[in-house]
């Protein structure tokens, strides 16, 4: 049976992540301060480094770390700053052990973002 967990304060039309099984799905992530509809101020960097708070708060749920995601979808509202959103994104990651990732450009994100991420994350036996 699947483990739902909703999005702290949210009240939106979707949970913040499912576990089935030995995965967990996170949906997407922005660089939202937590509970608020608010992006983190300042660019680029800011909202991505609330992303990935974010993102290791929704995996804290299932006990879990960044360690555990195995795919991640990026999705940014300039596909020109994939070079800048990379070099944000690789310290999260043990370099030897970088997750499968697709990017793409978007014609307009959630609360006017940046950048989205949705993970994967590997959680063991259930």
């Amino acid at each position: 049976m699947p483990e739902f967990k909703t999005i702290p304060g949210g009240k939106l039309p979707f949970s913040q992540s499912v576990r089935v099984g030995d995965v967990v799905y996170l949906s997407g992530c922005l660089g939202n301060v937590p509970g608020t509809k608010q992006l983190a101020p300042g660019g680029l960097e800011p909202e991505v480094k609330q992303m990935f708070a974010n993102i290791e708060a929704a995996l804290r749920e299932h006990g879990l770390g960044l360690d555990a995601i195995f795919k991640c979808t990026v999705m940014m509202a300039d596909i020109s700053r994939w070079g800048a959103f990379n070099k944000l994104y690789v310290p999260y990651f043990n370099p030897e052990r970088m997750p499968a990732r697709s990017a793409f450009g978007a014609n307009g994100l959630a609360l006017g973002a940046q950048v989205e991420m949705e993970c994967w994350a590997y959680a063991g036996k259930t």
